[in-house]
């Protein structure tokens, strides 16, 4: 009876509760109908249990970090330094969009933040250009889920918990992806531009304004040099280094850009803090989730399930593929990680498949879930933004999706992808 805790977790959610509850709920009643209330006591201290960890002390400074780096005027200084770049390629502000998704995920490291930030910058500026508002929503939502995969980023920090894998190693092993799935984003972009009529390109930037837009942009851009090159380099952990964010992003704010003042630290605080308690929260209920799934064997029962379909690793790397992004139109990445890294990643180690690759698949596979209709978490924060109804974004984007999915088989199946640079820096052999 215990084995029916994941059915009675899914008819939770299709009833609309919150996951959180339902992440509690669900073995909750089945342990106090099977008898197992002793088991219950255990189930609501692992709640506690699975946030009190050293390594996740990263992902409250990371978001905090990110706020300060948000309400400090970054993001300006991001499109301005992407603009003066690349804004003179047809179609031109779409690609300073996916440009400045990619270099705000070295800040921010969450697909959310970016739709919040760059849409309500972007949205009303491409419209402004020429660009419809599908059209520039969609972008905006199909590159912002590049955020938790290019470093820093939570999730990687979440599965390096869960499943004792180096942090460091998994930074690395997400540059590579994250920044295909930009360029495949931009050259979809350009491809488009003709058979759409996308705005042509503004004009070149002289020399002049490009050095002056580097210049105002060198500061933020530092960031992830200084948070990866002190991991790697042995100066801090990745914990020290999400502090060291905090500090970082605290001093260009006050004394280098001075646009932030003491006024505002109270609203920064409180945001990073609700941001911070809904992810641990949901963290600890899955870590407690997760004891019952041992408590009903229910990895092994998967591992059976799925090796009775097929024991070739390829055609099992397809159907985990196709789980996941399933699993993550309904389930946000952090909880989806906690509750199927254990039960997923021996099958696939036990044939071979390296950790950190899988990590990989699996972390960019629910990143993409972020985008997929009909519960895509950005979808609604990007139908918000935008002031578009989610059904409008979702078909919009299905083209940006479509190559993002592509990108996913072509990071499962060509490891090197993910592996080059771990094994460059001597995380691998």
């Amino acid at each position: 009876m215990l084995s029916l805790f994941l059915p009675l977790f899914l008819v939770f959610l299709f009833l609309g509760l919150p996951i959180l509850f339902a992440l509690i709920a669900a073995p909750a009643l089945l342990l106090w109908f099977n008898g197992q209330e002793r088991d219950i006591v255990l189930l609501y201290r692992n709640i506690y249990n699975g946030m009190d960890s050293f390594p996740l002390m990263a992902v409250p400074f990371f978001m905090l970090a990110g706020e300060l780096m948000n309400r400090a005027g970054i993001t300006e200084r991001l499109v301005e330094f992407s603009q003066a770049i690349i804004g003179h390629f047809r179609a031109g502000l779409a690609h300073v969009n996916v440009f400045s998704s990619m270099l705000f995920a070295g800040l921010s490291g969450s697909a959310v933040a970016d739709v919040s930030a760059l849409g309500a910058m972007m949205i009303p500026a491409m419209e402004k250009q020429g660009y419809s508002r599908r059209f520039a929503a969609a972008i905006t939502a199909a590159s912002a889920i590049i955020g938790p995969i290019i470093p820093p980023s939570g999730i990687m920090i979440i599965y390096a918990y869960v499943m004792g894998e180096s942090v460091a190693a998994l930074f690395l092993a997400g540059i590579v992806p994250g920044v295909l799935i930009g360029v495949s984003l931009m050259v979809l972009v350009r491809l488009m531009a003709d058979r759409e009529g996308l705005p042509l390109a503004t004009p070149r930037s002289d020399w002049k304004t490009r050095r002056q837009a580097s210049l105002r942009a060198f500061w933020p851009l530092l960031t992830p040099v200084i948070i990866l090159g002190g991991i790697l380099g042995g100066v801090f952990t990745p914990t020290e280094a999400s502090a060291i964010a905090v500090g970082y992003a605290f001093f260009i704010g006050f004394f280098v850009l001075r646009t932030l003042s003491v006024r505002d630290v109270p609203a920064i605080l409180t945001r990073a803090a609700l941001s911070s308690s809904v992810v641990l929260l949901l963290v600890g209920a899955a870590m407690a989730f997760k004891t019952v799934a041992s408590l009903a064997h229910t990895p092994e029962m998967l591992a059976g399930f799925m090796l009775g379909l097929t024991d070739n690793p390829l055609l099992l790397l397809l159907l985990i593929n196709v789980l996941l992004l399933v699993v993550g139109m309904f389930l946000d990445a952090g909880p989806a990680i906690i509750i199927l890294g254990p039960i997923l990643g021996p099958i696939f180690l036990d044939m071979g498949v390296d950790p950190v690759h899988f990590a990989i698949i699996m972390a960019v596979n629910l990143t993409v879930g972020l985008l997929t209709p009909p519960m895509g978490l950005v979808l609604f924060v990007t139908s918000s933004v935008s002031r578009l109804s989610v059904e409008s974004v979702a078909r919009a984007v299905l083209p940006f999706l479509a190559v993002e999915v592509a990108v996913i088989f072509l990071i499962t199946y060509v490891p090197a992808i993910s592996l080059t640079l771990p094994r460059m820096f001597g995380f691998l052999n």
